[in-house]
């Protein structure tokens, strides 16, 4: 975004509203977990430009989807399930947030529904919320690339997308960063980011304090442009524990984006008007 480091901001109870009625106008909604996406398989075929510079142009063109996707506001709608020995929800979490903009312009997230979770067998901290916002939707800029080996596996068709697949992973984990690990898939026209599926990284396991996080895909789509933005996220893994697994669905949908634009006109300050210095007399000859 542009400007300041964006401030996501829990709603206060009485921001909190009731979920909106449905209407036939409403926006589609983003693909559900059960459409299949058909895949070519990946080929080893080699890549039409030298791969150091893909890697360069595609991180590029990163930087600037980063740019342009914080002039949007969207909806966030975000579910967490844990799931039972007959393949059965039996614990959920749900919250769907705007992530918008103050009248001054500064970007924040007001949850708009957020019933009581029923989870029993998990829980989820901040830091799950922090990669849901930060990881999950991975982004790999010029800034990121020095902190990643990537390294170019082929070409694969994905859907009616042909693109350069590259694996993804930290070189070194520094002491409280959060890193991206797995595969992305890289569009061969634009080099834009149309994929990307693996897990955010470390897991954290201090004593009998455990923080392990689930393998998650995300497809982007085409929203204004040849930007492609994140519209849906799927994760559906078992988490291990000490004690067990525990069988988790995950689902981010990210919806109705629309761009932010501030309308701001200058009207000059009226000035008082100013005392007139009164008229001198013309100087007289002697």
């Amino acid at each position: 975004m542009p400007g300041a480091t964006p401030q996501y901001e829990p709603a206060t109870p009485s921001e909190v509203k009731p979920p909106p009625a449905k209407s036939t106008d409403a926006a589609p909604p983003a693909k559900p977990p059960d459409v299949a996406h058909h895949s070519s398989g990946i080929s080893k075929a080699p890549p039409s430009i030298p791969v150091d510079q893909i890697i360069q142009q595609f991180a590029q063109r990163e930087v600037e989807f980063k740019t342009e996707r914080e002039n949007f506001t969207y909806v966030q709608t975000f579910v967490v399930q844990t799931i039972d020995s007959n393949g059965e929800p039996d614990g959920e979490y749900r919250m769907t947030s705007d992530i918008t903009f103050t009248p001054e312009g500064k970007r924040y997230e007001v949850v708009t529904y957020a019933p009581p979770p029923t989870l029993d067998r998990v829980s989820l901290s901040e830091q799950d919320l922090d990669d849901l916002r930060n990881v999950q939707p991975f982004v790999l800029t010029t800034d990121e690339l020095p902190k990643y080996d990537v390294t170019y596996v082929g070409r694969e068709q994905v859907d009616e997308i042909n693109a350069y697949v590259f694996d993804v992973g930290p070189k070194k984990i520094e002491k409280n960063q959060r890193y991206f690990q797995g595969r992305i898939w890289v569009d061969d026209k634009d080099l834009e980011v149309v994929k990307t599926f693996g897990k955010a990284v470390p897991d954290i396991r201090k004593g009998n304090n455990e923080n392990v996080f689930p393998r998650f895909e995300t497809y982007r789509e085409n929203i204004e442009g040849h930007f492609w933005f994140p519209t849906y996220t799927h994760s559906d893994d078992v988490l291990h524990f000490q004690s067990g697994g525990v069988h988790i669905r995950m689902s981010v949908r990210y919806s109705d984006y629309k761009r932010f634009r501030v309308s701001m006109r200058l009207v000059p300050t009226p000035q008082e008007p100013q005392p007139q210095p009164p008229p001198q007399a013309p100087p007289q000859n002697p």
